[in-house]
């Protein structure tokens, strides 16, 4: 898609550009992770030993302590699918290693989540067969191109994205619903390797909860069809390059952890609360405890915030 500059009401075409070197991009994304990704950065050219003989060009932690391993092209290669299957494969019989480079990098308080791992490839293309290649493979794969420009400006977007559908939605719903049948088919995504599904948060929660959980749940994912859902053990994140909202059901009602700052939401309701201090199960400094459908209507508006604060 081409880039236009405006001056006043005259549109400009921005010629593209690209990087001298490839280092340049590693560099730009390294100095940028929370920025781009809300990733915290680990290390860079990480060795991967005398016998694999490899280097991974980024490691990072994402916001939910997963494991992150990023490879970078300047060009359109295939090789860069293959050395990030090599590297994931790497990482998960190596987990002490990352583990050590996390302790010297952010401290010894922080405790790594295995249940995802996740790669992300960034190249200016790909070829088809490599997106297809990727599918089959079912591998936790992300691939994400950019566009560099040169008004210094960078456009990624993300072109793959490692989910698969889980249940189907008769047994999601147990076919009592079938307005709710049709929302779930888009919504129930989980990554390839999560080991915890949306299901399992439904798992004695009242009925009252359970509807909200699925307004909440359709709501999030109707905003844009690239916002994946990841369950983890104590909640359930809606994310694009990082997380939006965070959704924690108990038994009386739901937390949304929504990524917005306190000085970003105006005119709050009662239930709401500034979390920046505050420790709590997933990420984001706004919370919101609602217990009903006209809670929740409350606070589509700050979700939509959230989500365009992260560049949606």
């Amino acid at each position: 898609m081409p880039l236009f500059e405006m001056s006043g009401k005259t549109l400009s075409p921005v010629e593209q550009a690209n990087f001298a070197l490839e280092k340049e991009l590693q560099t730009l994304i390294e100095r940028n992770l929370a920025t781009v990704f809300n990733c915290r950065f680990v290390a860079s050219e990480f060795s991967t030993g005398a016998l694999h003989a490899g280097r991974i060009d980024s490691l990072a932690l994402s916001e939910d302590n997963n494991p992150v391993i990023i490879e970078y092209k300047k060009v359109e290669s295939s090789e860069l699918i293959n050395q990030s299957l090599f590297y994931l494969h790497w990482i998960q019989d190596h987990k002490g290693d990352f583990e050590i480079a996390v302790q010297r990098k952010l401290g010894n308080g922080v405790e790594v989540d295995w249940s995802d791992v996740r790669v992300i490839c960034i190249a200016p293309n790909y070829k088809k067969y490599d997106v297809h290649a990727v599918q089959v493979m079912g591998a936790n794969i992300e691939l994400w191109k950019y566009r560099l420009f040169k008004n210094e400006s960078i456009y990624l977007e993300e072109v793959f994205q490692a989910t698969k559908v889980t249940a189907s939605p008769s047994s999601v719903y147990g076919g009592k619903n079938p307005v709710m049948v049709e929302a779930g088919k888009k919504a129930a995504q989980v990554r390839a390797i999560a080991t915890y599904e949306f299901d399992e948060h439904l798992e004695g929660k009242p009925a009252h909860i359970q509807s909200l959980m699925h307004s909440i749940r359709e709501f999030i994912v109707g905003i844009d069809p690239a916002i994946e859902e990841v369950p983890k053990k104590f909640y359930v994140a809606y994310k694009i390059s990082q997380n939006i909202v965070c959704m924690e059901p108990q038994s009386r009602n739901i937390k949304l952890f929504v990524k917005l700052s306190a000085t970003n939401v105006e005119s709050p309701p009662k239930f709401y609360r500034d979390v920046t201090e505050i420790g709590h199960y997933g990420t984001g400094d706004t919370e919101f405890t609602l217990s009903s459908e006209q809670d929740f209507e409350l606070i589509k508006p700050y979700i939509e915030a959230a989500y365009n604060k992260v560049g949606g």
